[in-house]
Protein backbone atom coordinates (compact mmCIF):
# COMPACT_ATOMS: atom_id res chain seq x y z
CA UNK A 1 0.00 0.00 0.00
CA UNK A 2 2.60 2.60 0.51
CA UNK A 3 4.45 1.61 -2.82
CA UNK A 4 1.34 2.38 -4.04
CA UNK A 5 0.88 5.67 -2.58
CA UNK A 6 3.98 6.68 -3.99
CA UNK A 7 3.21 5.38 -7.77
CA UNK A 8 -0.03 6.52 -8.23
CA UNK A 9 -1.03 9.05 -9.67
CA UNK A 10 -3.18 12.22 -7.44
CA UNK A 11 -6.99 12.06 -8.40
CA UNK A 12 -8.17 14.74 -10.83
CA UNK A 13 -11.29 14.39 -11.35
CA UNK A 14 -12.49 17.70 -11.15
CA UNK A 15 -12.13 19.18 -14.84
CA UNK A 16 -13.30 22.40 -16.12
CA UNK A 17 -17.15 21.24 -16.28
CA UNK A 18 -17.10 20.75 -12.06
CA UNK A 19 -15.93 24.31 -11.86
CA UNK A 20 -18.21 27.61 -11.93
CA UNK A 21 -17.93 30.21 -14.36
CA UNK A 22 -16.78 32.86 -11.53
CA UNK A 23 -13.76 30.20 -10.81
CA UNK A 24 -13.01 30.29 -14.40
CA UNK A 25 -12.69 33.73 -14.59
CA UNK A 26 -10.31 33.89 -11.37
CA UNK A 27 -8.31 31.08 -12.56
CA UNK A 28 -7.48 32.33 -16.11
CA UNK A 29 -7.60 36.23 -14.50
CA UNK A 30 -4.58 34.82 -12.49
CA UNK A 31 -2.91 33.29 -15.38
CA UNK A 32 -3.00 35.89 -17.48
CA UNK A 33 -1.93 38.53 -14.29
CA UNK A 34 1.14 36.26 -13.61
CA UNK A 35 1.98 35.78 -17.63
CA UNK A 36 2.22 39.94 -17.54
CA UNK A 37 4.36 40.35 -14.57
CA UNK A 38 6.70 37.45 -15.64
CA UNK A 39 7.11 39.55 -19.28
CA UNK A 40 7.40 42.92 -18.12
CA UNK A 41 10.15 41.66 -15.56
CA UNK A 42 12.18 39.68 -17.89
CA UNK A 43 11.77 42.23 -20.93
CA UNK A 44 12.15 45.79 -19.35
CA UNK A 45 15.28 47.36 -18.11
CA UNK A 46 18.06 48.98 -20.06
CA UNK A 47 20.68 46.00 -19.15
CA UNK A 48 18.58 43.60 -22.08
CA UNK A 49 20.37 44.05 -24.78
CA UNK A 50 22.43 41.57 -27.40
CA UNK A 51 22.50 38.15 -26.69
CA UNK A 52 20.83 37.98 -23.00
CA UNK A 53 18.15 40.06 -24.23
CA UNK A 54 17.11 37.10 -27.04
CA UNK A 55 18.02 34.58 -24.82
CA UNK A 56 15.43 36.28 -22.41
CA UNK A 57 12.84 35.81 -25.10
CA UNK A 58 13.26 33.22 -26.16
CA UNK A 59 13.33 31.38 -22.78
CA UNK A 60 9.96 33.22 -22.21
CA UNK A 61 8.85 31.29 -25.22
CA UNK A 62 9.93 28.30 -23.85
CA UNK A 63 8.53 28.26 -20.95
CA UNK A 64 5.49 29.24 -21.40
CA UNK A 65 4.95 26.27 -24.41
CA UNK A 66 6.71 24.15 -21.82
CA UNK A 67 4.95 24.30 -18.94
CA UNK A 68 1.63 24.14 -21.11
CA UNK A 69 3.00 20.77 -22.33
CA UNK A 70 3.50 19.61 -18.88
CA UNK A 71 0.76 20.07 -18.01
CA UNK A 72 -1.24 18.32 -20.95
CA UNK A 73 1.11 15.45 -20.36
CA UNK A 74 0.42 15.40 -16.47
CA UNK A 75 -3.26 15.53 -17.57
CA UNK A 76 -2.78 12.63 -19.91
CA UNK A 77 -0.13 10.75 -17.34
CA UNK A 78 2.40 10.11 -19.67
CA UNK A 79 4.86 10.05 -16.92
CA UNK A 80 7.99 9.34 -19.32
CA UNK A 81 7.16 12.45 -21.22
CA UNK A 82 6.25 14.73 -18.29
CA UNK A 83 9.73 13.90 -16.87
CA UNK A 84 11.69 14.99 -20.16
CA UNK A 85 9.50 18.27 -20.19
CA UNK A 86 10.50 19.15 -16.51
CA UNK A 87 14.30 18.66 -17.43
CA UNK A 88 14.06 20.80 -19.80
CA UNK A 89 12.13 23.82 -17.91
CA UNK A 90 15.20 22.68 -15.52
CA UNK A 91 17.46 23.61 -17.90
CA UNK A 92 15.76 26.58 -19.50
CA UNK A 93 15.58 28.48 -15.76
CA UNK A 94 19.20 27.67 -15.33
CA UNK A 95 19.68 29.69 -18.47
CA UNK A 96 17.85 32.77 -18.27
CA UNK A 97 18.89 33.10 -14.95
CA UNK A 98 22.43 33.14 -16.41
CA UNK A 99 21.42 35.50 -19.16
CA UNK A 100 19.97 37.74 -16.05
CA UNK A 101 16.19 37.51 -16.04
CA UNK A 102 15.84 35.96 -12.34
CA UNK A 103 12.14 36.99 -12.18
CA UNK A 104 11.31 34.06 -14.38
CA UNK A 105 14.05 31.89 -13.88
CA UNK A 106 12.35 32.29 -10.25
CA UNK A 107 9.14 31.74 -11.08
CA UNK A 108 9.87 28.92 -13.05
CA UNK A 109 11.96 26.90 -10.40
CA UNK A 110 9.02 27.50 -7.70
CA UNK A 111 5.97 26.99 -10.12
CA UNK A 112 7.72 23.91 -11.40
CA UNK A 113 8.12 22.45 -7.92
CA UNK A 114 4.65 23.05 -7.19
CA UNK A 115 2.87 21.51 -10.06
CA UNK A 116 4.88 18.70 -9.79
CA UNK A 117 3.68 17.95 -6.30
CA UNK A 118 0.14 19.09 -7.97
CA UNK A 119 0.66 16.43 -10.98
CA UNK A 120 2.36 13.85 -10.83
CA UNK A 121 3.16 10.47 -8.99
CA UNK A 122 5.03 11.42 -5.70
CA UNK A 123 7.85 8.93 -6.78
CA UNK A 124 8.52 11.65 -9.79
CA UNK A 125 7.25 14.76 -7.92
CA UNK A 126 10.01 14.54 -5.46
CA UNK A 127 13.19 14.69 -7.37
CA UNK A 128 11.75 17.75 -9.63
CA UNK A 129 10.22 19.32 -6.89
CA UNK A 130 13.76 19.06 -5.21
CA UNK A 131 15.59 19.94 -8.49
CA UNK A 132 13.58 23.35 -8.78
CA UNK A 133 13.60 23.94 -4.97
CA UNK A 134 17.73 23.79 -5.32
CA UNK A 135 18.16 25.63 -8.28
CA UNK A 136 16.27 28.31 -6.82
CA UNK A 137 17.90 28.13 -3.64
CA UNK A 138 21.44 28.08 -5.11
CA UNK A 139 20.14 31.50 -7.32
CA UNK A 140 18.18 32.55 -4.87
CA UNK A 141 20.40 35.67 -3.12
CA UNK A 142 18.07 35.75 0.29
CA UNK A 143 18.84 34.91 3.72
CA UNK A 144 18.75 31.76 5.16
CA UNK A 145 15.87 32.46 7.03
CA UNK A 146 14.08 33.75 4.46
CA UNK A 147 15.19 30.86 2.16
CA UNK A 148 13.68 28.57 4.09
CA UNK A 149 10.44 29.76 4.55
CA UNK A 150 9.89 30.44 0.90
CA UNK A 151 10.53 26.66 0.32
CA UNK A 152 8.64 25.57 3.24
CA UNK A 153 6.38 27.36 1.77
CA UNK A 154 6.15 26.10 -1.70
CA UNK A 155 6.36 22.37 -0.41
CA UNK A 156 3.39 23.42 2.00
CA UNK A 157 1.10 25.29 -1.03
CA UNK A 158 1.97 21.87 -3.41
CA UNK A 159 0.86 19.30 -0.75
CA UNK A 160 -2.01 21.05 0.63
CA UNK A 161 -3.07 21.54 -3.69
CA UNK A 162 -2.76 17.94 -4.10
CA UNK A 163 -4.20 17.05 -0.80
CA UNK A 164 -7.69 19.21 -1.78
CA UNK A 165 -7.58 17.62 -5.29
CA UNK A 166 -7.67 14.15 -4.33
CA UNK A 167 -9.96 15.33 -1.84
CA UNK A 168 -12.37 17.09 -4.17
CA UNK A 169 -12.27 13.90 -6.59
CA UNK A 170 -13.25 11.84 -3.50
CA UNK A 171 -16.16 13.57 -2.97
CA UNK A 172 -17.36 13.74 -6.64
CA UNK A 173 -16.54 9.89 -6.96
CA UNK A 174 -18.95 9.38 -3.98
CA UNK A 175 -21.43 11.42 -5.35
CA UNK A 176 -21.31 9.63 -8.19
CA UNK A 177 -21.42 6.31 -6.43
CA UNK A 178 -24.46 7.75 -4.61
CA UNK A 179 -26.09 8.49 -7.54
CA UNK A 180 -25.81 5.01 -8.77
CA UNK A 181 -26.89 3.64 -5.97
CA UNK A 182 -30.10 5.55 -5.92
CA UNK A 183 -30.53 4.96 -9.28
CA UNK A 184 -30.62 0.98 -8.67
CA UNK A 185 -32.57 1.28 -5.60
CA UNK A 186 -35.21 3.33 -7.85
CA UNK A 187 -34.70 0.55 -10.28
CA UNK A 188 -35.43 -2.22 -7.46
CA UNK A 189 -38.45 -0.48 -6.03
CA UNK A 190 -39.95 -0.31 -9.94
CA UNK A 191 -39.37 -3.73 -10.64
CA UNK A 192 -40.69 -4.81 -7.36
CA UNK A 193 -43.61 -2.71 -7.96
CA UNK A 194 -43.88 -4.05 -11.24
CA UNK A 195 -43.99 -7.26 -9.31
CA UNK A 196 -46.87 -6.92 -7.23
CA UNK A 197 -49.57 -5.05 -9.58
CA UNK A 198 -48.72 -8.62 -11.90
CA UNK A 199 -49.74 -10.93 -8.39
CA UNK A 200 -52.59 -8.28 -8.34
CA UNK A 201 -53.55 -8.96 -12.28
CA UNK A 202 -53.14 -12.31 -11.70
CA UNK A 203 -55.06 -12.77 -8.86
CA UNK A 204 -58.19 -11.03 -10.08
CA UNK A 205 -57.85 -12.73 -13.07
CA UNK A 206 -57.85 -16.34 -11.22
CA UNK A 207 -60.55 -15.44 -9.10
CA UNK A 208 -63.03 -14.04 -11.40
CA UNK A 209 -62.37 -15.95 -14.87
CA UNK A 210 -61.80 -18.87 -13.63
CA UNK A 211 -64.75 -18.64 -11.85
CA UNK A 212 -67.07 -18.02 -14.60
CA UNK A 213 -65.34 -20.88 -17.00
CA UNK A 214 -66.73 -23.23 -14.20
CA UNK A 215 -70.03 -21.85 -14.44
CA UNK A 216 -69.68 -22.33 -18.33
CA UNK A 217 -67.70 -25.02 -18.99
CA UNK A 218 -70.56 -26.71 -16.46
CA UNK A 219 -73.33 -25.24 -18.89
CA UNK A 220 -71.52 -26.95 -22.23
CA UNK A 221 -71.87 -30.47 -20.50
CA UNK A 222 -75.13 -30.21 -19.57
CA UNK A 223 -75.89 -28.97 -23.47
CA UNK A 224 -74.29 -31.96 -24.08
CA UNK A 225 -76.32 -34.13 -21.97
CA UNK A 226 -79.14 -32.62 -23.43
CA UNK A 227 -80.14 -30.67 -19.24
CA UNK A 228 -82.90 -28.76 -18.73
CA UNK A 229 -82.99 -25.26 -20.63
CA UNK A 230 -83.71 -23.82 -16.79
CA UNK A 231 -80.84 -25.61 -15.16
CA UNK A 232 -78.69 -24.18 -18.30
CA UNK A 233 -79.77 -20.84 -17.73
CA UNK A 234 -79.13 -21.00 -14.10
CA UNK A 235 -75.40 -21.73 -15.02
CA UNK A 236 -75.32 -18.86 -17.39
CA UNK A 237 -76.70 -16.45 -14.89
CA UNK A 238 -74.31 -17.52 -12.38
CA UNK A 239 -71.23 -16.82 -14.99
CA UNK A 240 -72.61 -13.81 -15.34
CA UNK A 241 -72.61 -12.98 -11.76
CA UNK A 242 -68.96 -13.99 -11.44
CA UNK A 243 -68.29 -11.51 -14.19
CA UNK A 244 -69.83 -8.52 -12.18
CA UNK A 245 -68.14 -10.08 -9.34
CA UNK A 246 -64.84 -9.63 -11.39
CA UNK A 247 -65.75 -6.48 -12.33
CA UNK A 248 -66.49 -5.35 -8.48
CA UNK A 249 -62.47 -7.16 -7.59
CA UNK A 250 -60.85 -5.45 -10.41
CA UNK A 251 -62.05 -1.92 -8.56
CA UNK A 252 -60.63 -3.47 -5.41
CA UNK A 253 -57.92 -4.11 -6.79
CA UNK A 254 -57.21 -0.73 -8.41
CA UNK A 255 -58.32 0.69 -5.06
CA UNK A 256 -55.45 -2.16 -3.03
CA UNK A 257 -52.83 -0.42 -5.63
CA UNK A 258 -53.54 2.80 -4.70
CA UNK A 259 -53.59 2.03 -0.92
CA UNK A 260 -57.04 1.97 -0.33
CA UNK A 261 -58.49 -0.71 1.50
CA UNK A 262 -61.45 -2.31 3.10
CA UNK A 263 -61.05 -4.21 6.45
CA UNK A 264 -60.04 -7.73 5.99
CA UNK A 265 -62.80 -9.20 8.21
CA UNK A 266 -65.52 -7.06 6.36
CA UNK A 267 -63.70 -8.85 3.33
CA UNK A 268 -63.74 -12.48 4.30
CA UNK A 269 -67.64 -12.19 5.17
CA UNK A 270 -68.25 -11.23 2.01
CA UNK A 271 -66.32 -13.94 0.30
CA UNK A 272 -67.54 -16.45 2.65
CA UNK A 273 -71.08 -15.62 1.38
CA UNK A 274 -70.05 -15.79 -1.83
CA UNK A 275 -67.90 -19.25 -2.18
CA UNK A 276 -70.51 -20.48 0.77
CA UNK A 277 -67.85 -21.39 3.03
CA UNK A 278 -67.95 -21.64 6.56
CA UNK A 279 -65.49 -18.61 8.23
CA UNK A 280 -64.14 -18.69 11.47
CA UNK A 281 -62.79 -15.57 13.21
CA UNK A 282 -60.59 -16.50 16.38
CA UNK A 283 -58.42 -14.35 18.65
CA UNK A 284 -58.91 -10.29 19.30
CA UNK A 285 -59.16 -8.65 15.71
CA UNK A 286 -56.52 -5.36 14.97
CA UNK A 287 -55.95 -3.41 12.06
CA UNK A 288 -53.44 -5.13 9.64
CA UNK A 289 -50.96 -3.59 7.81
CA UNK A 290 -51.95 -2.87 4.17
CA UNK A 291 -49.42 -5.69 2.87
CA UNK A 292 -50.54 -7.59 5.13
CA UNK A 293 -54.23 -8.03 4.85
CA UNK A 294 -53.87 -7.43 0.91
CA UNK A 295 -52.04 -11.07 1.42
CA UNK A 296 -54.71 -12.87 3.37
CA UNK A 297 -57.28 -10.72 1.20
CA UNK A 298 -55.32 -12.68 -2.26
CA UNK A 299 -54.89 -15.96 -0.50
CA UNK A 300 -58.34 -16.20 0.62
CA UNK A 301 -59.22 -15.86 -3.40
CA UNK A 302 -56.51 -17.99 -4.52
CA UNK A 303 -57.40 -20.86 -2.25
CA UNK A 304 -61.32 -20.84 -2.98
CA UNK A 305 -60.82 -20.57 -6.75
CA UNK A 306 -58.69 -23.79 -6.45
CA UNK A 307 -61.32 -25.57 -4.67
CA UNK A 308 -64.14 -24.30 -7.18
CA UNK A 309 -61.80 -26.08 -9.62
CA UNK A 310 -61.00 -28.88 -8.73
CA UNK A 311 -63.43 -30.09 -5.98
CA UNK A 312 -66.76 -27.97 -6.96
CA UNK A 313 -68.86 -29.84 -4.21
CA UNK A 314 -66.46 -30.14 -1.23
CA UNK A 315 -67.30 -28.43 1.44
CA UNK A 316 -65.60 -25.13 2.46
CA UNK A 317 -64.40 -23.43 5.48
CA UNK A 318 -61.95 -20.49 6.60
CA UNK A 319 -60.48 -20.18 9.80
CA UNK A 320 -58.36 -16.76 10.07
CA UNK A 321 -56.86 -16.34 13.65
CA UNK A 322 -55.59 -13.14 15.35
CA UNK A 323 -52.46 -14.95 17.49
CA UNK A 324 -50.20 -12.33 19.39
CA UNK A 325 -47.50 -11.45 17.13
CA UNK A 326 -48.91 -13.17 13.68
CA UNK A 327 -52.20 -13.42 11.95
CA UNK A 328 -52.97 -17.08 10.43
CA UNK A 329 -55.34 -17.87 7.66
CA UNK A 330 -56.44 -21.57 6.93
CA UNK A 331 -58.84 -22.29 3.68
CA UNK A 332 -59.65 -26.24 3.69
CA UNK A 333 -62.14 -28.11 1.60
CA UNK A 334 -63.17 -31.28 4.00
CA UNK A 335 -64.43 -33.85 1.48
CA UNK A 336 -62.65 -35.38 -1.66
CA UNK A 337 -62.95 -33.86 -4.49
CA UNK A 338 -66.01 -34.46 -7.11
CA UNK A 339 -65.56 -37.15 -9.23
CA UNK A 340 -66.81 -36.08 -12.97
CA UNK A 341 -64.80 -32.88 -13.65
CA UNK A 342 -63.95 -32.56 -16.89
CA UNK A 343 -59.89 -32.19 -17.70
CA UNK A 344 -60.54 -29.12 -19.85
CA UNK A 345 -61.70 -27.31 -16.19
CA UNK A 346 -59.84 -28.57 -13.91
CA UNK A 347 -56.60 -27.68 -16.16
CA UNK A 348 -57.92 -24.40 -16.32
CA UNK A 349 -55.73 -21.25 -14.73
CA UNK A 350 -52.37 -19.82 -15.35
CA UNK A 351 -50.50 -22.66 -12.90
CA UNK A 352 -48.93 -19.57 -11.08
CA UNK A 353 -51.35 -19.32 -8.14
CA UNK A 354 -50.11 -21.07 -5.39
CA UNK A 355 -46.23 -19.93 -6.57
CA UNK A 356 -47.69 -16.24 -6.29
CA UNK A 357 -49.53 -16.80 -2.73
CA UNK A 358 -45.90 -18.12 -1.84
CA UNK A 359 -44.13 -15.35 -3.06
CA UNK A 360 -46.22 -12.88 -1.23
CA UNK A 361 -46.28 -14.40 1.80
CA UNK A 362 -42.29 -14.94 1.65
CA UNK A 363 -41.89 -11.06 1.15
CA UNK A 364 -43.48 -10.17 3.91
CA UNK A 365 -41.13 -12.40 6.24
CA UNK A 366 -44.14 -15.49 6.82
CA UNK A 367 -44.69 -18.64 4.84
CA UNK A 368 -47.52 -20.81 2.93
CA UNK A 369 -47.87 -23.96 3.05
CA UNK A 370 -50.28 -26.02 1.15
CA UNK A 371 -51.02 -29.79 0.54
CA UNK A 372 -53.37 -32.79 1.33
CA UNK A 373 -54.66 -33.36 4.60
CA UNK A 374 -56.29 -36.74 5.91
CA UNK A 375 -60.09 -34.69 4.78
CA UNK A 376 -59.17 -32.94 1.57
CA UNK A 377 -56.81 -30.19 0.85
CA UNK A 378 -55.74 -27.16 3.66
CA UNK A 379 -53.44 -23.94 2.77
CA UNK A 380 -52.15 -22.28 6.28
CA UNK A 381 -50.77 -18.56 5.96
CA UNK A 382 -48.97 -17.19 8.73
CA UNK A 383 -47.59 -13.66 8.71
CA UNK A 384 -46.37 -11.63 11.16
CA UNK A 385 -48.88 -8.92 11.92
Amino acid sequence: MQVESWTRWPSRELGRDHRSRPGLLLSWGGRLAMLVTVTTSTVAGKRFTGLPAVVSGVGLVATVLLFWLFVRLTTRRRLGWALVVAAQLLVVAGSVHQAGAVTLADFSWCALAVISLVRMPLVAAVPICAGALIGFSVTSGNGYLALIATVAGLILVGWLIRLDSEARATANRLQQQEHAARAAEAESAALDERARIAREIHDVLAHSLSAQLVHLEAARLMLDGGADREQVKERVVAARRMAQEGLKETKQALSALRGEFTAVGEFLVELADQERAGLTVTGTPRPLAAETGLAVRRTAQEALTNIRKHAPSAHRTIRLSYLPEEVELEVRNTASPASGISAELADSGSGYGLLGMRERAELLGGSLRAGPQPEGWSVLLRLPA
